[in-house]
């Protein structure tokens, strides 16, 4: 089979029955893994939906993805002079458990294999913020041929942090933008993936070629 036939195939996301292919995996491995498409969660209405949201800002459990340099500004929060805890801000060590994804510098194409693979991995509503100018738009590394120039072209971003590298303060000041969306009832960016699944699968299965994952890492 030729190699534009295989890309063909993993473009493809859905059989007939609205059901993910999973091409790029072996016939053996596709009944090891979901076969369906991340669904949009309504928020509710009124009060009930801004105590969540009040809640859920208070709460953000964070996994650090450290693709860079960017990743050591990450330590001082958990320090006492920067203190993270105090914003309710909690580490984890697994995507089952976060509830913020932090990618702290520049993705390479290999790299975004496993940040799709983490981010669909947490459980909703979840969030991303971008640190480093990396993430917005290469940064250093906008002309590579292995490095991606806007994360946000692959998974939905909340809040970015420009700079390199930005200071913890700037990382905390990211935060407390993010909580202040959430507040606001507008961290919606996980209902946004799943609206635009096949927008989002389609950038990343451009960039990486050995797709030997389920479409949806669920």
């Amino acid at each position: 089979m030729s190699d534009n036939m295989n890309d063909m195939d993993q473009m493809q996301l859905f059989n007939d029955q609205g059901r993910l292919l999973n091409a790029g995996l072996p016939d053996e491995e596709k009944a090891l893994f979901c076969d369906a498409a991340p669904q949009v969660d309504a928020p509710y209405r009124g009060i009930w939906e801004k105590f969540l949201n009040w809640a859920r800002s208070e709460s953000l459990w964070i996994l650090g993805f450290g693709t860079g340099c960017g990743a050591i500004e990450l330590r001082p929060l958990m320090t006492s002079r920067y203190d993270m805890y105090q914003y309710g801000v909690q580490p984890r060590p697994t995507p089952r458990q976060a509830g913020l994804f932090i990618i702290g510098g520049y993705a390479s194409v290999k790299t975004m294999k496993r940040i799709v693979r983490s981010y669909e991995q947490m459980q909703g509503p979840k969030f991303v913020l971008g640190l480093g100018s990396c993430t917005v738009n290469g940064g250093m590394y906008w002309d590579s041929y292995n490095t991606i120039n806007r994360l946000d072209h692959y998974i939905p971003v909340d809040v970015y942090i420009a700079g390199c590298m930005p200071r913890p303060e700037a990382l905390l000041a990211g935060i407390n933008e993010l909580k202040k969306l959430i507040k606001d009832g507008k961290g919606e960016n996980a209902n946004k993936y799943a609206e635009n699944f096949e927008w989002y699968k389609g950038n990343q299965k451009k960039i990486i070629k050995d797709w030997n994952m389920p479409d949806y890492n669920w």
